[in-house]
């Protein structure tokens, strides 16, 4: 079956380009498009998509607030950022608000195409200055302390090889990288992750990497770092 997708914009011209690139792909299709916030709340309630593609700058309502709505529903699509705008506060708010992705809108078509199937595989994907923006933040010292928009979680919920994982998830380490490290299956790994997932009620690894900085489990480490 296609994954389907809502692209919002508020420029035509754009949403129309990215809504043909999209829908040229076998496996995806376009079930809608939005050209403000509010259309795009709407239009991701009555389409349920697997993924909205969603612009930040927007008449009526912006779509940082646009993504807070969405993803704060049941059974929520997937939320793919994409921006002209390379700002920290856009990177930290896109995610704190639920995206699992943040993408420019320079990006090439098959890097947007690989973002979409990665986000609505329930994996996250960052633009490569928004993880260096988003480590620098933590590196500084500046998102010490800060809420992670979920509540508190019980860690003590995770086991000792739950925790272990969390903390590399947040380093930037990629499901066959952790493996490779913890010498398991990538498998298993994968099973980790869904649990300390279920267990911390977070949506991805996004929510993961902003959740272990912000307790203090782990600690900025830019090379190599690839969310």
């Amino acid at each position: 079956m296609s994954l389907k997708v809502l692209v919002v914009d508020d420029q035509g011209i754009v949403r129309a380009g990215f809504a043909a690139v999209i829908d040229a792909e076998e496996d995806l299709t376009v079930v809608g498009e939005a050209g403000d916030g509010a259309s795009a709340v709407r239009l991701a309630e009555e389409l349920r998509p697997d993924v909205v593609v969603m612009d930040v700058r927007m008449p009526e309502l912006d779509g940082i607030a646009a993504t807070r709505i969405i993803t704060g529903r049941q059974d929520a699509p997937r939320v793919l950022v994409l921006t002209t705008f390379d700002l920290d506060a856009y990177v930290f708010d896109a995610l704190r608000a639920g995206a699992s992705g943040f993408l420019l809108k320079d990006v090439q078509p098959a890097e947007l195409l690989q973002g979409i199937r990665v986000v609505a595989a329930g994996e996250s994907v960052l633009a490569p200055s928004a993880t260096r923006r988003l480590i620098g933040h933590y590196a500084s010292g500046a998102g010490a302390g800060t809420s992670p928009g979920t509540p508190a979680p019980e860690l003590d919920s995770l086991t000792a090889s739950q925790r272990g994982v969390l903390t590399l998830v947040a380093a930037g380490l990629n499901n066959a990288e952790i493996a490779d490290q913890l010498g398991i299956t990538v498998g298993t790994v994968k099973s980790h992750v869904n649990a300390l997932l279920r267990k911390l009620g977070l949506r991805d690894r996004v929510q993961a990497t902003i959740l272990a900085y912000d307790l203090g489990l782990a600690r900025p480490n830019p090379p190599g770092l690839h969310l």
